[in-house]
């Protein structure tokens, strides 16, 4: 089992454009169409597959939003960390 981190621990490591709220970290990426949205979705679900760890994903027209947590640990891990990290360097923005 990984540690949860603290609130500083969070805010100190989350990727740019990322918001911590409540047990999850979260960031809404927008896109020009819905597609592009849907194929984003799917490259997450790839890496999540990869990293065996799984976000919340929400497609919605123009946007896809992703929440990530630790549901076995209650909270925001390394793992979350990690996981946004993985994201970020695939969208390449």
């Amino acid at each position: 089992m990984a540690d949860l981190l603290s609130d500083d621990e969070i805010e100190a490591e989350l990727p740019d454009g990322w918001d911590h709220e409540g047990d999850e970290i979260v960031r809404i990426y927008e896109f020009d169409d819905y597609l592009r949205g849907v194929n984003f979705a799917q490259m997450v679900g790839e890496i999540a597959e990869a990293q065996f760890h799984h976000p919340e994903i929400i497609i919605r027209y123009a946007e896809l939003e992703i929440r990530l947590t630790s549901h076995e640990e209650g909270g925001i891990t390394e793992d979350d960390i990690e996981m946004a990290e993985l994201i970020e360097a695939e969208r390449g923005d």
